[in-house]
């Protein structure tokens, strides 16, 4: 700390009398060049590259919107069908006589990987989903449709069926037993 104090700072060139002090000069540096070896030094001082404007990027620009919109699309469907409500109807339906004489045993999705189609917003009361199903004996296409008609009321199931392949609708939901109610 003393040493410090003792010793003055060198802040700039020393300054001789008599002697006319040369600042260097640097001159500016063309940028490298197409066929010009590797940049082996940088200076802040260099001209820099001229930019050429090419119009690459339209041509890709499609085939990226396509991309994007592919992965969202298959980002939505996974977050639909690890949901809890997809996963309880499922149950439901595993655990459902009726489907379970339609569908038969081992009931899953139909596909390795499923399409869940419709509106699931919990947040604002509003499920309508379908997706295909299949058994040991046939497939059919399921319908679930739960709305909650206030904030602090629980939901209500309005519809969950199963549409065969010939088109015949089987009603899964009786009158008196909701496998879904909650009081």
């Amino acid at each position: 700390m003393l040493l410090s104090r003792a010793v003055p700072r060198r802040t700039g060139l020393v300054r001789l009398p008599g002697v006319r002090q040369i600042t260097p000069r640097r001159t500016m540096i063309p940028a490298p060049g197409p066929n010009t070896g590797p940049l082996t030094e940088r200076r802040a001082d260099r001209e820099l590259p001229n930019i050429t404007t090419s119009r690459g990027w339209l041509k890709t620009l499609p085939i990226f919107v396509v991309v994007v919109g592919a992965a969202m699309l298959g980002i939505f469907n996974y977050q639909k069908s690890s949901s809890s409500v997809v996963s309880s109807t499922l149950y439901a339906l595993r655990t459902s006589p009726r489907a379970r004489e339609i569908l038969g045993d081992e009931i899953y999705f139909a596909q390795q990987i499923p399409w869940i189609s419709g509106e699931m917003n919990q947040l604002h009361g509003r499920i309508n989903i379908s997706f295909w199903v299949k058994g040991t004996k046939a497939q059919g296409k399921m319908r679930f449709r739960s709305i909650r008609p206030s904030r602090t009321s629980y939901f209500r199931t309005e519809e969950w069926s199963l549409e065969t392949e010939d088109g015949t609708v089987v009603q899964l939901l009786d009158s008196d037993i909701d496998p879904f109610r909650q009081e």
